[in-house]
């Protein structure tokens, strides 16, 4: 039973780990400057990625979504359709899975070779708090960027749905967007896009876990970049299971 006691102990300090982020977060000195640039590059550098994504996902989802409808006669359908469900489910899980890919391995493996490199224990010696100059700011830059990325995702979503369902039956860009909001209100999609927060905070928390306790050299940074990865997408997916219960619970009108 090692391997369950080692669980317990790996969740435990991860635990602890995000429990400090929190504490952190509010407590002063704030690191604004660093704030602003972990921004830029979880939130600005990340643009393309989700913009690209989405409008591809947009175009390929109407596709089938189109090859099934017209089956029925319900062609009429797509543009809610593919609103409905960009802005409630894909948008949020697939712009959380792709900044968990980008960000997370960035952060671990930049954080890591920190660690392997000394410059943390520099940091350290000029007195500076190294786990709030060096986490905190970016976990915050992961929460505060993922539900704006988010949105680009949707809208970019329902761009490339709409070209690509404006290339099979010609519909007009203002008949597309009436009939994609028909089904769609805000409280439908505020909900899910600020779950996304959480999202965050799991990729900022768990990279910045494996890449600041890190102990093994240069042979950690590899592995603080798969791990965080690899931990941030699937904790990702199952506080998803665990954030739509609650937020149909919450808000029943949400549940369409």
């Amino acid at each position: 039973m090692r391997w369950l006691n080692n669980l317990f102990e790996f969740v435990g300090k991860v635990g602890l780990f995000s429990l400090r982020v929190l504490v952190d977060a509010v407590r002063s000195p704030f690191e604004f400057a660093q704030l602003g640039r972990q921004l830029v590059e979880v939130g600005n550098k990340s643009l393309a990625l989700i913009i690209v994504s989405g409008f591809a996902l947009g175009a390929v989802m109407t596709l089938h979504t189109r090859s099934t409808l017209v089956m029925f006669g319900a062609t009429a359908m797509i543009p809610a359709v593919q609103a409905v469900s960009f802005f409630v489910e894909i948008g949020p899980l697939v712009a959380g899975l792709l900044l968990a890919g980008r960000v997370g391995s960035g952060i671990g493996a930049v954080l890591a070779n920190m660690r392997a490199s000394e410059q943390v224990d520099a940091i350290e010696s000029l007195s500076i708090d190294s786990f709030k100059y060096l986490v905190v700011p970016r976990v915050l830059a992961c929460v505060i960027a993922l539900p704006f990325l988010t949105l680009f995702m949707d809208f970019a979503g329902l761009l490339g749905g709409f070209l690509s369902e404006e290339l099979s039956s010609h519909i007009a860009p203002t008949l597309y967007i009436n009939r994609a909001f028909d089904y769609l209100q805000w409280s439908n999609f505020i909900a899910p896009t600020l779950k996304t927060a959480v999202f965050g905070f799991i990729i900022g928390s768990v990279s910045s876990y494996f890449g600041y306790t890190t102990d093994k050299g240069a042979q950690g940074v590899g592995e603080a970049a798969t791990n965080s990865v690899v931990l941030s997408s699937l904790l990702i997916i199952v506080a998803d299971v665990v954030l739509i219960k609650c937020i149909f619970f919450l808000f029943p009108d949400t549940a369409i």
